[in-house]
């Protein structure tokens, strides 16, 4: 068998992601102050790009604009897609004529697992790749406390915390509001009644989320006043009894210095009294100091929800997070007039079409963002109107296919968005919470909604009949719910709530 050269033609068909669209669905998961960067670069890059707000007024040198109109838009949550929003989105953009001139390519299902695209080259990239010419001749020097890591502020600090002590979603937005409410000190302070109305969450709900945060470090964190900081100090150390409880309790007579009435107070002898004030002494009174002050970025919302007067809901873009881009026509056909040489023709064509697309792409984002807003809110409907109690379990999947989307293309959309509602403001990440299967027919069930059945259960159980999780796990089956015993000992315990072999014990101890 003797082996020979041949030619071949072979046809076939294969996907290719160009830069630009490689660009364009970076985009998609931009926060606003990021695309606003973006936007800045390619402005002062593309000499026939220009802000609108320095466009003429007789619309001659206008090609295109960004998504300003698409803010402008709105829609109702059960009102149907109109027609300047059909096929805006990424993932049907081969649908679209003018799309395709831009992409050159398909973007339906475009490597839904693959990687994104290499980000931006960021200051700590740009300081690894430049760490070799900074002993070069010709190399500047590179000033290391540039390069120094921020302070850890409380805030942060807290939030690192939260999501190891909390897997609850409505106590995670809870606890993100409680964290909020901290003061540099370290101290909660605000109104309670005012939040739960707010997030339409009972007051139980946030005692009990306050209890879980106070258990964070430094300790004496989320206290509401200096007896309750000190105390919690106290616990943390095992040296809270009943003596130095009325102690906290008369703290104005030890600012006095009146250790008579101390004594009195406490019923305790010198010596006893000489220790719990040493105690007292070797307390943090503000426990928040030692952190960095955070510093406060407001989050600008990209979405606003409100509530019409017939009870439905209003969706709209907030323009004033849209960067405004305009392409200048009219100065690319006086300067092409000019240009002889191939090589300035090509540039120039180069500029006009990554204007064009630049344009095109800013609108089409816009849309697509208010397409999946849109529909989260048509799924979490009774959580905007009754509150935390009342989320949906909710997935990608659901609303990409609701909205004829890829679930790559929804997963972008939500990162770094945030949707103002009359309930606060949300990244649109937290409206996609877990779901429990139903034995039945039936939908399926909110992991937070089996929480609260656990803990009812719990709660009624009578103290000669202690619930095991197996026992937990039949009850729940009855009433349609499909949980494992370990996933009811996972709720369980994130509710601190101890096993049944410690409650039995508890029960059986007599009263006082």
């Amino acid at each position: 068998m003797s082996l020979s050269p041949k030619l071949e033609l072979r046809q076939g068909q294969s996907l290719l992601m160009t830069p630009q669209l490689q660009q364009a669905i970076k985009m998609l998961q931009m926060s606003n102050l990021e695309l606003t960067e973006f936007v800045e670069s390619e402005l002062e890059r593309n000499p026939l790009l220009e802000h609108r707000e320095n466009a003429d007024d007789s619309g001659e040198r206008r090609s295109g604009e960004t998504s300003e109109p698409a803010g402008k838009q709105s829609t109702e949550e059960t009102g149907d897609a109109s027609q300047s929003e059909e096929g805006m989105d990424l993932a049907t953009s081969t649908r679209q004529r003018d799309a395709e001139n831009v992409f050159d390519t398909d973007a339906e299902n475009v490597f839904p697992e693959a990687a994104d695209p290499a980000p931006t080259p960021s200051l700590e990239n740009w300081a690894s790749a430049g760490a070799g010419n900074t002993t070069g001749g010709g190399g500047t020097d590179v000033n290391l406390e540039a390069f120094v890591a921020a302070e850890v502020s409380l805030q942060n600090h807290l939030m690192a915390q939260l999501p190891l002590a909390v897997s609850d979603p409505v106590k995670l937005l809870v606890g993100n509001h409680l964290i909020d409410m901290i003061d540099e000190d370290g101290y909660v302070r605000g109104d309670f009644d005012a939040l739960g109305e707010r997030l339409g969450a009972p007051m139980e709900l946030i005692e009990d989320t306050l209890a879980t945060l106070q258990t964070f470090e430094p300790a004496g964190v989320f206290a509401r006043d200096l007896a309750e900081c000190l105390t919690l100090q106290l616990k943390e150390r095992n040296r809270f009894d009943p003596a130095i409880e009325a102690l906290l309790a008369n703290l104005h007579l030890l600012g006095a210095r009146d250790l008579a009435g101390l004594k009195r107070a406490c019923n305790a002898s010198d010596e006893d009294l000489a220790d719990m004030i040493a105690d007292i002494k070797s307390l943090e009174p503000k426990p928040g100091l030692k952190f960095g002050k955070s510093s406060l970025q407001p989050v600008v919302p990209d979405v606003f929800v409100r509530k019409r007067p017939d009870g439905s809901w209003l969706v709209e873009l907030n323009s004033e997070t849209l960067p405004k881009v305009l392409v200048n026509q009219a100065y690319y056909a006086t300067v092409s007039k000019t240009a002889k040489d191939k090589k300035d023709k090509s540039y120039l064509h180069g500029c006009l079409q990554t204007a064009n697309w630049l344009v095109k792409s800013l609108d089409q984002r816009a849309r697509t963002i208010l397409k999946v807003a849109r529909e989260i809110v048509k799924q979490q409907d009774a959580f905007l109107t009754s509150g935390v109690q009342y989320l949906r379990p909710l997935n990608l999947k659901t609303v990409a296919d609701a909205i004829e989307m890829h679930e790559s293309t929804v997963s972008r959309v939500t990162s770094n968005k945030y949707m103002a509602t009359t309930r606060g403001t949300f990244e649109l990440k937290y409206f996609f919470t877990s779901a429990i299967p139903s034995s039945g027919a039936g939908e399926a069930h909110s992991s937070e909604a089996v929480r609260h059945r656990i803990k009812a259960l719990i709660d009624d159980e009578p103290a000669a009949k202690i619930l095991s999780d197996d026992k937990i796990v039949d009850l729940l089956k009855r009433d349609g719910i499909v949980i494992a015993r370990r996933t009811v000992a996972k709720y369980r315990e994130s509710m601190r709530i101890p096993s049944s072999v410690q409650r039995r014990r508890e029960k059986k101890m007599p009263p006082g």
